[in-house]
């Protein structure tokens, strides 16, 4: 992982981060998260202690405690929030590394790597129930609705990735739908169910979800291109997967669009021989750096819009902190410049 990458990690404990302030909120989170493996039978229990210490960066938990700071305070129930809403983000990143086939995750062995696809699947399904389960504690019934529909959109839109990989019809707004359910969707969540849990009005709650759908698609943005261009050391897990596993992220739809119809055929041609390509080859056919270009420019405004809807919370150290993540994402982006 890089030095900037990191700073956008609540785990990592850096005291550059903009989660810096929320560490007890954290450490009390993050054994919480690792307390949910006793709930579960003893024969299942190793497996999914050894998940939840290896899986995830705490981005979703620290989101709602910066939504409920800066609006009214941080309470229990945002910590079970954010419990929940890590348990079904882990749950995807079990199921992701099966489709991708992906072998490391934070610089540990992948659940399917250890154990297998079969044994792999039920565990994250297993999260999936755990979560939902943990969610019927909330008193707010549309608190509940929320999180499942959550859950729901994650789901649906890595079934609708999975169903569309190699599919050379797919459109940026087909793009664009996929990663709001599949990645933003609990940004969303975390940020509109944290103000919900502190009574705030609906234009409060609509303007932080849509602050955590912005900044959710901007970092799947960022993350497709350091599919392309990250170094696997520093990142920590196995990249190149997208492209060869048929997922046509928003650099290789830009990559595409401004292709001449040979280059687009022949790209087409390598992608649907489903083996792995160079990324020379990529640079050969077509304009690979203005793909990654554009793509950066669009996770750009993304950021942009982002921070504009923090104008409607007060002023405090916890809209600073979530302006300083929407910096750092966009320092991040910036690095993907080729």
């Amino acid at each position: 992982m890089t030095a900037n990458s990191a700073i956008l990690d609540p785990s990592n404990g850096s005291e550059l981060s903009p989660f810096a302030f929320l560490r007890p909120d954290l450490d009390r989170v993050e054994a919480r998260i690792r307390e949910q493996a006793s709930a579960f039978d003893p024969a299942v229990e190793p497996y999914v202690a050894y998940i939840l210490n290896t899986s995830g960066k705490r981005i979703r938990p620290a989101l709602a405690f910066l939504a409920g700071g800066a609006t009214g305070g941080v309470e229990d129930d945002h910590h079970r929030l954010a419990v929940i809403l890590e348990l079904i983000h882990v749950a995807t990143l079990v199921h992701d590394d099966i489709i991708d086939g992906a072998e490391i995750r934070r610089q540990a062995p992948t659940a399917n790597a250890k154990w297998g696809d079969a044994l792999s699947v039920l565990l994250g399904d297993c999260l999936f129930t755990h979560a939902l389960m943990l969610s019927t504690e909330f008193e707010d019934r549309e608190v509940m609705q929320k999180v499942a529909i959550a859950a729901n959109e994650v789901c649906a839109g890595e079934i609708i990735q999975t169903q569309r990989r190699f599919d050379m019809q797919l459109s940026r707004e087909d793009y664009f739908d996929i990663i709001r359910k599949k990645t933003a969707a609990l940004f969303a969540a975390a940020m509109e169910l944290a103000a919900r849990l502190n009574g705030q009005p609906p234009a409060v709650c609509e303007a932080l979800r849509d602050f955590g759908l912005d900044l959710g698609t901007a970092y799947q943005i960022y993350d497709d291109c350091v599919d392309l261009i990250g170094d696997e050391q520093e990142y920590g897990k196995t990249l190149r997967t997208d492209l060869n596993k048929g997922k046509l992220t928003l650099p290789i739809l830009n990559l595409l669009a401004t292709a001449s119809e040979r280059q687009r055929e022949k790209l087409n041609r390598l992608l649907l021989q489903r083996e792995p390509i160079d990324l020379g080859a990529l640079a050969n056919i077509a304009d690979y750096v203005g793909a990654i270009e554009a793509s950066v420019d669009t996770g750009e405004d993304l950021v942009s819009r982002a921070r504009a809807r923090l104008d409607i919370l007060p002023e405090g150290e916890h809209k600073s902190a979530l302006l300083g993540i929407a910096t750092f994402l966009s320092v991040l982006l910036q690095g993907c410049r080729q």
